[in-house]
């Protein structure tokens, strides 16, 4: 007997660390390089997260992948096997956010990706199963460009995009989207994210008479083109993607983007937004947490993104936390799982309701057309 209360001891001393463990979440975000106007309020974001949910204590541990993909790969092997992490958030590109997904599903730890292109979680399987996003697709917001375009008397589009996974992605949706709107694709370009000229893809683009030209790039690194062809006198509709819809890429365009029309999450007008949009309160939610902490005017959908991201976790903690302690296997497993099953989560760019088949989750609430106008965003209503 005398050996059983240091047992019974033991026992319950490891039962309260266990009972105490933290919820480690990871974050890699391209805060530094060419998509630092993205990574940027996604890592200020992260401050305004929840730390604890259930009972259960939060760490954010926060990594810069300086848009680089060897980086973000390095960053996520780092918070596995360092810290430890039971989910990771992250990373702001689309190229980044691909070369994650071996060593995430590889170590079991579900990611809740930043970047926007489908091909991050379509289609499905052993590996992808890991990865959620939170960023609307480039077919929704495809659909929602063709659209405007078709409605406005649009008939011919040059397109030129990044030279890599978001360009490519967004021309094969938006090629799918003018062919139902009747749309002639007449010229496609591409240009790297670091590239400081791009006038062959400019001239090239003219020389092709489209009504309009849809640029598919994201953060200040996409006002190039635009402002090229103002330069050299190019006087159709030009179009942008939601990639672009932040301050930086307002300051950087100039009067040269002005007029400038675009998808967007909600949270870009949130304010400007009827009382009737289901997205408008807890976009406000958001601007409003954001701005008091950094200041009137600082706000950016990418920031939105994370804010989404890490509601979309507490969402899935409670669930999660009944299976299994944090810090384990089965408590990743059990997260992942949680993660399929969110339902009617307002947040700041829409409102999600994942599933196994859909590790998104959002629908058509989670966008609206605008314009830039005044070097402003502008809410563009829908067409009657």
């Amino acid at each position: 007997m005398k050996f059983v209360k240091p047992l019974l001891f033991a026992a319950t001393l490891l039962a309260t660390a266990l009972a105490q463990a933290d919820v480690n979440v990871g974050v890699t975000v391209s805060a530094t390089g060419p998509a630092a106007s993205l990574g940027i309020p996604e890592k200020n974001t992260i401050a305004l997260l929840p730390t604890t949910v259930a009972g259960q204590k939060i760490n954010y541990i926060v990594l810069d992948d300086a848009s680089d993909t060897t980086q973000a790969v390095s960053n996520t092997r780092k918070l596995i096997s360092e810290s430890k992490v039971d989910v990771i958030i992250g990373s702001s590109t689309t190229p980044n956010a691909l070369a994650m997904t071996d060593v995430a599903a590889e170590a079991k730890t579900p990611v809740i990706t930043l970047a926007a292109s489908s091909r991050i979680i379509e289609p499905q399987d052993d590996k992808k199963r890991w990865i959620f996003k939170v960023p609307q697709n480039d077919g929704m917001m495809a659909l929602a460009v063709a659209e405007h375009m078709a409605a406005n008397n649009i008939k011919t589009v040059g397109f030129v995009g990044f030279s890599d996974a978001y360009g490519e992605g967004w021309f094969e949706e938006f090629t799918k989207a003018a062919a139902i709107y009747k749309l002639q694709i007449v010229a496609n370009e591409r240009f790297s994210r670091s590239d400081t000229s791009v006038t062959g893809q400019a001239l090239k683009l003219m020389a092709a008479k489209p009504d309009a030209v849809l640029v598919a790039g994201s953060g200040t690194p996409a006002a190039l083109p635009e402002k090229t062809l103002k330069e050299r006198g190019y006087g159709g509709k030009i179009y942008q993607t939601h990639g672009v819809a932040n301050s930086d890429f307002l300051r950087v365009g100039g009067k040269d983007v002005e007029g400038t029309i675009l998808p967007s999450g909600p949270v870009l007008v949130a304010a400007q937004l009827p009382d009737s949009n289901p997205v408008k309160k807890s976009g406000l939610a958001y601007i409003n947490a954001y701005e008091t902490m950094y200041g009137k005017g600082t706000v950016a959908t990418f920031g939105g993104h994370a804010w989404d991201a890490g509601h979309m976790v507490a969402a899935a903690l409670p669930a999660a936390l009944k299976k299994a302690q944090p810090g384990t296997p089965e408590f990743r497993a059990a997260l992942r799982d949680s993660l399929e099953q969110v339902k009617e989560m307002a947040g700041a760019h829409g409102v999600f309701n994942t599933s196994p088949a859909d590790h998104l989750g959002l629908d058509q609430r989670a966008r609206v057309m605008v314009t830039i106008k005044d070097g402003a965003w502008k809410y563009l209503p829908p067409s009657p």
